[in-house]
């Protein structure tokens, strides 16, 4: 295990960017367990699909972000209009590198699992974790 204690990693757009998509695969199911839902525009899904050759589900939403289209998260259990969040390519390339460094080191040794994914995407989406 890395040590993290000093632990200063600064991950490039590109690599937040296959984190958060890596997580997408491992860790959206995890995150719909708290009643959030991942949604976005029909017609840009479409659009975006079309632009790729025989994608899968996370490659059309990251499609999606890189043509300059939002996701959003909606909380539908919780009540809480605070847990209606946006995301774009910028909120990921910036939150990304918010995660704590333990799951940092265990995306960098490849350690990562479904656990890991709930941190990222929970720390994209709100700036923290805040189910836990």
């Amino acid at each position: 295990m890395i040590d993290t204690s000093n632990f200063t990693t600064t991950f490039t757009t590109e690599y937040c960017e296959e984190i958060f998509y890596n997580s997408l695969c491992n860790g959206l199911d995890y995150v719909q367990g708290y009643g959030i839902i991942l949604e976005y525009d029909q017609n840009e899904y479409k659009a975006s699909k079309a632009k790729l050759e025989s994608p899968c589900y996370e490659d059309v939403l990251m499609q999606m972000l890189r043509d300059g289209n939002k996701l959003w998260f909606t909380d539908y259990e919780n009540d809480d209009e605070s847990l209606n969040v946006t995301i774009t390519l910028e909120t990921i390339h910036e939150r990304v590198n918010k995660i704590p460094d333990w799951v940092k080191a265990c995306i960098i040794e490849e350690n990562d699992d479904a656990t890991t994914a709930d941190v990222v995407i929970q720390t994209v989406a709100y700036g923290e974790v805040i189910f836990a």
